[in-house]
């Protein structure tokens, strides 16, 4: 097989060729994101927006930003600083048919509105431009997305193009949820609400969108695609077969020659977060004048390329060997410091795992979180069975990564904490294998069908007292070994991961777990045992449970979300005190919620339920960010490891359960 370094090195070269070759038009291609302060150099960043928390903020993400403004009534872009040359003058090209007469493009990007209040206000949308300049226009915010302004808004002079996501209703909008191309007004040319395809671009609760803009210069057709964010980490949803959006539209009737590509956004009277989390770009795009290659340079580079063929080749074959002289390194040195871990975990060989599983087949999965995919294995030579965890991330690629992340893992000892047996490494690809609980996880428990009997309430609460324990080892008495071995978090990934319901609010602004954004795990756990309905379940006309859950609260109507399958086989008191319990930890605020000390004390009953509000409170976003990170240890491990509670059948035996709490590092 042709080693993948070849294969890149091909590909460079066809692409190097395509580009001499195809002499009317060039290709500029990029992937950004996730977003540093780095890419202060690459694009025009025009205040009050920021680059921060791996993401371009087009509007402020705090209530009082370093640049001293609300949140409401501004607007802003940001937008790559080198211009393109869209367009030929008229008659270049104009006798050959086939040739096009304006610049092609692909932009892809994955968005997140974030509604800052729990009702139905928003404001005001976000848009991809391609902008006359590298300006914002005074005055822009509120209906004019940082686009235009009450002064400039449709005037053809203004020489803009965009795609706005609109999340609040004008008078000549269609609705507050709606896709609509843009050309010189916010008033759009097209637009297509998103309601009646199952998207909401600013939902109660984030939710992730990957966009697709598409422009063909040569049949001058505008596309845009949306699709919901895989729920999968690092899987990408497929483009849509068909545009959500389309329109005629020559670029040269409404662009400048030269223009940037970008983002804009605003807020009105009130607030979102309009973030881009990463953006993928390929224009084909008309070069220079005076740039082109005459003949003479042609056969030049024509000799050019044979060597730099010739160069790619020894390069991608000396790569491929020090590529192989690196994994072997690697692992020896992998396997020495293995050998300094206590009670050394064993490592299994991928093939043994491969069979054990049936080859990762679907029948034997167990279940699948934002982390990865658990297979139940049976090793037949030793009559063993086993869970095997395979991790989707791509984050774990070094030594000390992975050495960290097993470490910690294999030091854990609880009673509601699987054991870990051991672990594979292939190709950097990282599989844990840990004890299989023949009683299944505990969603085989809590959601059955119709005609089987409930888990019973004595168990459910047991359940909740079990996570709850193992969750304050995690956070206290664990912690303390881990850190003293030097480790405040046993990986360093990229983005939120995670099942949809567990994720706390503020790890979509910081990308990180704490222990209070594992406490807000937790309450999504406990109102999910309790109820009986999943935390992503959409109820009664809210999108996640808990709003559900807080309505009846308001209502003093808090018994009615407890699992109707009880029937009034349940102890009222103990059921009241756990949801009021679920929604302390659940509260929006990381600082609100209860420490797992005091959650102990009020599950046992010794200790009296925090405070609840009436109304769920809004996310209240500080200045400097939404607490003391140092005061707070990162040691989220509880979705890493499968978190168990006794059965009623046997106190050995174990109700497995898969992301009960969710990890974001």
């Amino acid at each position: 097989m042709t080693p993948n370094f070849i294969l890149i090195a091909i590909s460079a070269l066809y692409c190097f060729i395509a580009t001499v070759e195809g002499a009317n038009l060039k290709t500029f291609s990029a992937e950004y994101g996730p977003f540093n302060e780095s890419y202060y150099e690459i694009f025009e960043v025009i205040s009050p927006a920021t680059i921060s928390n791996n993401a371009l903020q087009l509007t402020p993400d705090s209530a009082s930003s370093q640049f001293g403004m609300p949140m409401t009534y501004n607007s802003a872009r940001i937008l790559l600083k080198r211009p393109f040359k869209l367009w030929e003058d008229h008659g270049t090209n104009a006798s050959d048919a086939s040739q096009p007469q304006v610049a092609s493009f692909n932009s892809s990007f994955l968005i997140n509105v974030y509604r800052i209040r729990n009702d139905n206000t928003t404001g005001e949308g976000l848009a991809f431009l391609l902008a006359p300049d590298l300006l914002l226009p005074s005055n822009s915010f509120g209906q004019f997305l940082g686009l235009t302004n009450s002064m400039t808004d449709g005037r053809e002079s203004k020489k803009l193009v965009a795609v706005e996501f609109d999340t609040y209703k004008q008078y000549f909008d269609p609705d507050n949820n709606h896709v609509g191309i843009d050309v010189n007004s916010v008033k759009s040319i097209k637009t297509e609400s998103l309601t009646p395809h199952n998207i909401t671009i600013a939902s109660i609760g984030a939710r992730f969108y990957n966009v697709w803009v598409d422009y063909d210069g040569l049949n001058m057709v505008l596309d845009v695609y949306i699709a919901e964010q895989a729920k999968i980490e690092g899987a990408t949803p497929p483009k849509p077969s068909s545009p959500i959006l389309s329109a005629d539209l020559n670029l040269r009737d409404h662009l400048n020659q030269y223009s940037y590509f970008g983002f804009s956004a605003s807020t009105g009277n009130d607030s979102q977060l309009n973030c881009v989390l990463s953006w993928n770009l390929t224009v084909h795009y008309f070069p220079d004048p005076g740039k082109r290659l005459d003949k003479r340079r042609k056969i030049v580079l024509g000799i050019g390329v044979t060597a730099l063929a010739l160069l790619l080749v020894a390069a991608a074959r000396f790569g491929y060997r020090f590529h192989k002289q690196r994994e072997a390194s690697f692992k020896s040195n992998l396997l020495g410091r293995l050998k300094c871990l206590p009670g050394t975990p064993r490592e299994f060989k991928f093939r043994d795992l491969k069979k054990a599983t049936n080859n990762f087949h679907e029948k034997n999965k167990l279940g699948q979180g934002g982390f990865g995919v658990v297979y139940k294995g049976l090793l037949v030579k030793e009559n063993m069975e086993i869970a095997v965890k395979w991790f989707s991330r791509e984050s774990i690629k070094g030594q000390h990564d992975f050495l960290a992340e097993l470490t910690i893992i294999n030091r854990l000892r609880h009673k509601h904490l699987v054991k870990l047996l051991g672990w594979c490494h292939k190709n950097r690809k990282l599989l844990l294998i840990y004890e299989y609980m023949p009683n299944g996880s505990l969603d085989q428990h809590l959601f059955i069908g119709p005609n089987k009997e409930p888990l019973e309430w004595n168990l459910r609460h047991k359940i909740i007292k079990g996570v709850a324990s193992a969750l304050h080892y995690l956070h206290n008495d664990y912690e303390h070994r881990a850190l003293d071995n030097g480790q405040t978090s046993y990986a360093e990934a990229e983005g939120v991961l995670g099942t949809m319901g567990y994720i706390a609010p503020e790890c979509f602004l910081t990308g990180k777990a704490t222990q209070l954004s594992d406490v807000y795990a937790f309450g999504a756990v406990l109102l999910e045992v309790v109820c009986g309905q999943r935390p992503g379940t959409k109820i009664a006309g809210f999108q996640f449970l808990v709003d559900w859950v807080w309505l009846l609260h308001r209502d003093g109507k808090l018994l009615e979300a407890v699992d109707p399958r009880l029937g009034d086989d349940y102890i009222a008191e103990e059921a009241e005190r756990l949801l009021l319990l679920g929604l302390a930890c659940s509260h929006p605020n990381a600082i609100e919620r209860p420490k797992t000390q005091a959650i102990l004390q009020v599950i046992s009953g010794t200790m009296s339920v925090p405070v609840v509000p009436p109304f769920r409170p809004a996310l209240v976003w500080p200045a400097g960010g939404p607490m003391d990170m140092d005061s707070v240890k990162t040691m989220s491990i509880v979705s890493s490891n499968f978190v168990s509670a006794s059965s009623p059948q046997e106190s050995h035996n174990e109700v497995a359960l898969l992301d009960t709490s969710t990890l974001l590092v």
